[in-house]
């Protein structure tokens, strides 16, 4: 597996567009966010702030993004719909 950082949703390196870190549950979900491993790399401008696509600029993404952290909180941390809901307020699948 490389260690080289990459935006999780255009696979773009970050050399013409900086990398940012994202938090997949944000708000007071930060802090667990971290602590289960639900933060991802994303292009600043076209994938993270202004694009079009963008996930703070397009509510499809943001679910596509909520749908994996919980998939993959569930999956890791071996926990039920109900525990997800309860570590993090929603159910988003």
């Amino acid at each position: 597996m490389s260690s080289e950082r990459m935006c999780f949703l255009c696979g773009k390196n970050g050399s013409e567009d900086p990398l940012d870190l994202h938090h997949v549950f944000g708000g007071p979900y930060r802090k667990k966010s971290e602590k289960y491993g639900l933060v991802v790399y994303l292009c600043h401008h076209d994938c993270h702030i202004f694009g079009k696509n963008a996930v703070h600029n397009n509510a499809d993404t943001a679910l596509y993004l909520h749908q994996w952290g919980q998939r993959k909180a569930m999956m890791e941390q071996g926990w039920s719909t109900h525990d997800f809901i309860r570590e993090f307020g929603k159910n988003y699948l």
